[in-house]
C-alpha cells in the first residue's frame, strides 16, 4: 500500500527513531539529580530545569527520603519534600544554599521555614520554601454552612456534619485547629467519617462527605469547574504546609564534588512568567502580597481572595516546627483520650 501524500515512509520513520535515540543518548546521564515525588512539582517549572541537571520522580515521600539520603552512597543534588518530611532531618544531613539574595525576595513569614526552624540569626537557609498552602475547610453542596463562614473552624462541629466530615490523616492538624482544647477535640473526633487527606477529596466529591479539612493547593484547580465546592480559610488563621527543596550533605571525602544549586532555575518559580500557571494549579510561592497581586487578580474574585489573602490573615497563620519526643507523646495521649467511645 502506497503511503498517503505528505506522510512519512516506514524507512523515514525508522530513521527519525534512530535520530531521536541518538539525541537522547547525548543527554548527560551522570549530571546532578533532582529527586521528587511524582506530580509534586509544577510541570511548567520542572521543564525549565537546566542541563546537566536531570529529574527523577518516585511514588511517595518515604521513597524520596530514602533515596535522597542514602547511607554511604552518592546523594542527589536536590530533594523536593514537604516540610513535615524535611524538618525531621538532622541539620548535619543538609548543606546550605548560600544564596541570600534569592531568599531576600521571599515574604518574611517564610524565613523560619527556610531555616528549618533553626534559631534566627545563626542558622543558614537549609531549605528553599517555594510554595505554601493553608489547611482549609472544603464544603460540598452546603451553601448554608458556607454562608456562616465567619464562624471559622467551629463550623466543623455543626451537628449536620456528624459522620460527614473528613479530617487529615495527621492528628497534629486536628489538634492545631482546636488549639489543643480537649473538649473541642472530643467533639471534632465524634464528627469524623474518616481521617484521610490523601483520598479525602474523593470522599467529598463522591458525596460520602460534605466537609473536609484539606490543603488549599488541592482545591484551587477544582473551583473553576465544580460549583458544588466552597472553600473557607478561617479568619482566625490556619496551619500552613510547605513545599521545600533541600540539598543533601555529602560525605567529607566527597565535599568538593557538590554541584552548585541551579539558582537561576530556583528563582524562575518566583517570576511573573510562571506565576499565573503556578497559581492556577494551587501552587503559591511565598512572595510579598504586592508582588503576587498582578497575577492573582486575573482569577475570579473568590479564587483571588484565597490566592491573595492579605498580610493580616497570613499573620494569623502558623507553620509547624518539628515536635520533641515528649511533645509527640503528649499529643498522642490527648488524641487517644479524645477518641469516640463505643
Amino acid at each position: 500500500m502506497a503511503p498517503l501524500p505528505g506522510s512519512l515512509s516506514r524507512r523515514q520513520l525508522l530513521q527519525l527513531g534512530v535520530a531521536a535515540g541518538l539525541l537522547a543518548a547525548c543527554r548527560p546521564a551522570n549530571g546532578p539529580e533532582l529527586l521528587l515525588v511524582e506530580g509534586e512539582l509544577p510541570a511548567a517549572w520542572l521543564k525549565q530545569l537546566p542541563a546537566p541537571w536531570r529529574s527523577r520522580a518516585l511514588a511517595d515521600p518515604a521513597a524520596v527520603q530514602r533515596a535522597g539520603f542514602p547511607a554511604g552512597q552518592p546523594a542527589p543534588g536536590l530533594v523536593a519534600l514537604s516540610d513535615g518530611w524535611a524538618s525531621g532531618l538532622g541539620r548535619e544531613r543538609l548543606q546550605a544554599f548560600g544564596a541570600p539574595r534569592l531568599w531576600a525576595r521571599l515574604a518574611p513569614f517564610s524565613a523560619e521555614v527556610a531555616r528549618l526552624f533553626g534559631p534566627a540569626g545563626g542558622t543558614a537557609e537549609l531549605a528553599f520554601p517555594w510554595a505554601y498552602s493553608p489547611w482549609v475547610i472544603a464544603l460540598r453542596n452546603r451553601p448554608d454552612l458556607a454562608a456562616r463562614r465567619q464562624q471559622g473552624w467551629s463550623l466543623l462541629l455543626d451537628p449536620s456534619l456528624r459522620g460527614r466530615l473528613v479530617l487529615p490523616s495527621s492528628p497534629r492538624i486536628s489538634l492545631e485547629i482546636v488549639k489543643g482544647d480537649f473538649e473541642q477535640l472530643e467533639r471534632l473526633r465524634a464528627q469524623a467519617l474518616a481521617y484521610d487527606d490523601r483520598d479525602g477529596l474523593s470522599l467529598l466529591l463522591g458525596g460520602k462527605a460534605e466537609a473536609a479539612v484539606l490543603p488549599l493547593q488541592r482545591l484551587i484547580p477544582l473551583l473553576r469547574r465544580d460549583q458544588r465546592l466552597a472553600v473557607i480559610w478561617p479568619d482566625s488563621g490556619a496551619p500552613l504546609s510547605w513545599q521545600l527543596l533541600v540539598r543533601p550533605a555529602l560525605p567529607q571525602a566527597q565535599a568538593g564534588q557538590a554541584s552548585p544549586p541551579p539558582l537561576e532555575w530556583l528563582g524562575a518559580v518566583l517570576e511573573p512568567s510562571l506565576l499565573e500557571s503556578l497559581l492556577a494549579k494551587g501552587w503559591v510561592p511565598p512572595l510579598p502580597q504586592a508582588v503576587l497581586a498582578p497575577a492573582a487578580r486575573r482569577f475570579p474574585a473568590a479564587m483571588a481572595a484565597l490566592l491573595l489573602p492579605g498580610d493580616a490573615l497570613l499573620g494569623r497563620c502558623w507553620s509547624l516546627p518539628p515536635l520533641s519526643v515528649a511533645a509527640q507523646l503528649a499529643q498522642q495521649n490527648l488524641w487517644d483520650a479524645a477518641a469516640p467511645r463505643p
